[in-house]
């Protein structure tokens, strides 16, 4: 069936070439956004036209009169082409196009008899003749492995998934604005890294062949983005692809968006602020409320958002102590929690993760993890053994993470160290010298945030796969079994 189409297209392409026709079309600039000629339109006003360039999805062959749907990346509207309104070469070129082909048309702009705004075609202009034909259901592609793998199609036929990438793409420059607006500097930092850090998490590994070296794709900017702290650069962050060589899930690709900023003379309370303005405002911007549906809930985005400690979440949930490890053991058998050759605190955070989070469903920021978890963060003043970090949490999903930073050089070096004498590849396992210099030169206190930006997008449009927030997820390689 698929080569009967093919052919069909093919040989409409060489009728095409045959009227002298270039198929695969020219430079054309002077269209209009869909959008703009619909909301321009003036009812009752005579001599108004448009000039529209897109994607035909719907087509109506009635004779002597085609009426199309043509779809560009703002929306969807009406045009038509008569016989009698377009010239001999038009006409015919009229009659050999399918959908998803790309054209431009311009005419008058009036509505049909049926109350649709129409524009009634003098010009037509092939700018693509599409070889292969559009998914069989025009009006939605709804394969959810077809979606991933050829986003292009996905794109093409369901509207709500451009109106979501959209929004990424809006969400992303209101954050900007707002670091913009306080006073940050945007800057770069590199993805290839001779010693990976900022983060707990496996990296993948790769080789430069002219220096003989192997380097990591970072997982985090964070150790790099410090150092600018120390240049004097006081506000800084950074939208990074950060690369983590670890699951795939429905709220983790290996490949992800991370803000990640660093305000000099700060600390956490102070990124509890930014986090809950950055978001809160984005929602009301973008999608003009901070109350929003997230699968069956309603959440309320609202600031000031809820703030509450580890060890009180902890007692409540789990009913244990973050002060008694053999009680959060027993809870962790008990859980079927896996709990030997451990260190206490990961299995606290393994309890905690447990019972706590599938509780967080409105916005909470959980306030000072235990200092084992957190070897980059300043430790409590009155409690060596809690760390000044949040994370924020969000239908039970984690979307910020952030410390008052650590300045202190010694203990640095002595947490990065003690950080090193546990299992070879895992995580945060690596002593950056040079960042430990760095500290000796003086790094202001600083309050530091990283936010998951895929995650922050599936909130704020409702989406319960990361997939559909990424352009172009990670997949098994087609054919391979699950």
């Amino acid at each position: 069936m698929l080569e009967k189409v093919q052919a069909d297209r093919l040989a409409k392409l060489r009728q095409i070439e045959e009227l002298g026709i270039d198929p695969f079309g020219r430079r054309y600039d002077t269209n209009e956004a869909v959008a703009s000629v619909v909301g321009r339109y003036v009812d009752e006003q005579e001599g108004q036209s448009a000039d529209v360039a897109g994607r035909l999805v719907l087509m109506r062959d009635m004779g002597k009169m085609i009426f199309a749907h043509l779809r560009d990346q703002s929306g969807q509207m009406q045009v038509a082409f008569r016989k009698n309104a377009l010239d001999e070469t038009g006409w015919k070129l009229a009659k050999l196009l399918d959908l998803g082909d790309l054209i431009a048309c311009s005419g008058l702009l009036q509505k049909s008899r049926t109350g649709e705004i129409t524009v009634w075609a003098d010009q037509l202009t092939l700018l693509c003749k599409a070889l292969n034909p559009m998914p069989e259901k025009f009006h939605g592609l709804v394969d959810v492995e077809t979606r991933y793998r050829r986003r292009y199609l996905d794109l093409m036929t369901n509207p709500e998934s451009l109106d979501r990438l959209r929004k990424r793409v809006a969400i992303v420059e209101h954050f900007r604005g707002e670091l913009n607006g306080r006073g940050f500097l945007e800057v770069e930092t590199p993805v290839l890294q001779p010693i990976y850090g900022g983060a707990a998490a496996r990296p993948f590994t790769t080789h430069h062949n002219a220096l003989d070296a192997d380097l990591y794709m970072r997982i985090s900017p964070e150790l790099y983005l410090k150092r600018l702290l120390v240049g004097g650069m006081e506000r800084v962050y950074e939208f990074s692809r950060n690369f983590r060589n670890e699951g795939i899930d429905t709220r983790h690709n290996p490949e992800f968006t991370l803000l990640e900023l660093y305000q000099a003379y700060s600390d956490y309370e102070g990124m509890m602020e930014l986090t809950e303005t950055l978001v809160s405002s984005s929602s009301s911007a973008v999608c003009g409320t901070m109350k929003l549906a997230y699968g069956e809930a309603e959440i309320d985005f609202t600031p000031p958002w809820r703030r509450a400690k580890y060890a009180d979440l902890l007692a409540e949930h789990a009913g244990v102590s973050m002060a008694d490890p053999a009680g959060v053991r027993a809870k962790a058998r008990e859980l079927h929690i896996p709990e030997t050759d451990k260190d206490d605190a990961v299995v606290i955070n393994d309890v905690f993760e447990a019972t706590v989070e599938p509780q967080l469903v409105q916005p909470t920021f959980v306030m000072d993890y235990p200092a084992a978890l957190c070897p980059l963060t300043r430790r409590h003043p009155d409690d060596p053994n809690i760390a000044l970090r949040f994370e924020a949490f969000v239908a039970n999903m984690e979307i910020a993470n952030a410390y008052t930073e650590l300045n202190d050089p010694a203990v640095q070096e002595a947490n990065f160290a003690e950080a090193i004498r546990g299992e070879e590849g895992e995580t945060m396992r690596v002593m950056d010298e040079d960042f430990v210099t760095a500290l000796r030169h003086g790094m202001p206190p600083a309050g530091g945030l990283g936010i998951g930006m895929d995650r922050i997008i599936m909130l704020l449009t409702n989406t319960q796969s990361i997939r559909d927030v990424i352009l172009f997820p990670l997949l098994r390689p087609e054919g391979q079994d699950s």
